[in-house]
């Protein structure tokens, strides 16, 4: 007898003992979503329907020119303190791993003064230096000799002093991570390069610190979001970032909770933003710790296009089976 498919019981491969596996329901998941999204649901729609705020006023200074332009020195104040502070926290992370004892002490103070004191207080003692200082000279120490002499407050704007806050503050936590990121490298890698005639300075820079950087950069991409968000503290010193921005004009037209939103919604926009060269950058620096790294979201979205444009896949073609 010949039949154009075989009978499951009469396969080759099928018998009597087979066990089919049942994936275990879990009626727990969808009820537990269900109340995660009800809860969300309700909370959005509290908001939207809520008569005490102004979505108008949302739309209207959500581009004003004055919150663009807090927008904008938010992003230099973060890119500039970033860049110094990952240089500083270099320096100071190859002095905490010197054999020098005076090198590895200053260092050691240094991340200890920094972040044993809030960044707010930090903040205003920079801007009120010239209480301490009314003058910045250069000379010979101990004598009456001055070579260059400039008034302190002329010198130490504003936005220098929260530049010089946020700087000093970031690379005493950035020099923590790039330590950490130093000693997570083998030792041997150490006798290697000694044993090839490299400096110690040439080993740190071309040998450690690259094989470093995939410890390091995913928490100094977290301090550079942090480092967005603290911006706001400059508010104190009258910094016109957008913080600052928002709660001038909010002063003004008395639209507090709405300016407060406007000001959520930018920080929201630019922690995303600097969310992607971080992800792409940890990708770059974990190249050698997995032979297959998980597709980008481009390269998904290409790979579902490709897909659908190639159409459904062929049906497999069926044998005749004869049977006896």
């Amino acid at each position: 007898m010949t039949a154009a498919t075989a009978s499951p019981s009469l396969a080759p491969d099928a018998t009597d003992d087979d066990v089919v596996a049942i994936p275990l329901r879990r009626p727990w998941r969808w009820i537990s979503a269900a109340v995660v999204l009800l809860l969300v649901a309700g909370f959005a729609y509290s908001v939207l329907t809520n008569p005490n705020i102004d979505f108008a006023a949302i739309g209207e200074f959500l581009f004003d020119p004055r919150i663009l332009e807090g927008v904008w020195l938010t992003l230099l104040i973060t890119a500039i303190s970033m860049v110094v502070s990952t240089v500083l926290a270099i320096v100071v992370a190859a002095m905490r791993l010197s054999s020098n004892p005076v090198l590895s002490t200053v260092a050691w103070f240094y991340v200890w003064a920094f972040r044993g004191t809030p960044l707010l207080v930090q903040i205003v003692l920079w801007g009120y230096l010239g209480l301490l200082y009314a003058k910045l000279t250069v000379g010979v120490p101990f004598t009456d000799v001055v070579f260059w002499q400039v008034d302190t407050n002329q010198l130490i704007s504003a936005f220098v002093a929260g530049l010089l806050a946020l700087t000093l503050n970031q690379a005493a936590y950035s020099s923590e991570i790039v330590r950490a990121g130093m000693l997570s490298v083998d030792e041997g890698q150490h006798e290697a390069a000694y044993s090839l005639g490299m400096s110690p300075l040439y080993t740190f820079r071309r040998v450690l610190l690259p094989q470093a950087m995939r410890v390091i950069i995913p928490p100094m991409g977290n301090e550079t979001i942090s480092m967005l968000k603290n911006t706001s503290l400059l508010s104190v010193i009258a910094v016109l970032e957008i913080y600052t921005q928002a709660s001038m004009i909010s002063s003004q037209n008395l639209k507090q909770v709405e300016l407060l939103i406007v000001a959520s919604l930018w920080y929201l926009l630019m922690t995303s933003v600097l969310s992607i060269p971080q992800y792409y950058l940890e990708r770059r620096y974990g190249r050698g710790t997995s032979r297959n790294l998980p597709p980008t979201p481009l390269q998904r979205m290409r790979r579902a296009f490709a897909k659908r444009q190639a159409g459904p896949a062929p049906a497999p073609e069926t044998k005749a089976v004869s049977v006896a």
